[in-house]
């Protein structure tokens, strides 16, 4: 079981941006699981991968491809608060899932 995390490497986010952009997409993709997946997923060690997406449309493309393989995920939108326009998608969180499952959506993505 994993968690993989697509953050887009074209908006020039500050560290902590992107890293409170990760944090928002991870806890809502294990929201959306189920509660079997959830435990265990917590029980294996909440094992997460960040990948990097290099545009929006990158980014809808994957949250496409786990929404059509009824992956549990999570799209995030930025409130525009500090260094992004509202609304601006930022990342997305693919599982927990089998690792094989969420390979499927994600494997073909580099490190973050």
């Amino acid at each position: 079981m994993k968690q993989a995390i697509v953050a887009r490497a074209d908006l020039g986010m500050g560290e902590g941006k992107l890293a409170a952009q990760v944090a928002h997409a991870s806890l809502q993709a294990y929201e959306e699981a189920d509660g079997a997946a959830q435990r265990e997923w917590k029980g294996d060690g909440q094992k997460k991968i960040v990948l990097r997406a290099d545009s929006e449309a990158d980014l809808f493309e994957i949250n496409e491809q786990a929404d059509v393989e009824g992956l549990p995920h999570a799209l995030i939108r930025d409130a525009g608060h500090t260094q992004l326009d509202p609304g601006t998608a930022t990342a997305v969180a693919v599982g927990p899932a089998s690792d094989r499952a969420v390979d499927a959506v994600t494997g073909d993505l580099a490190l973050y």
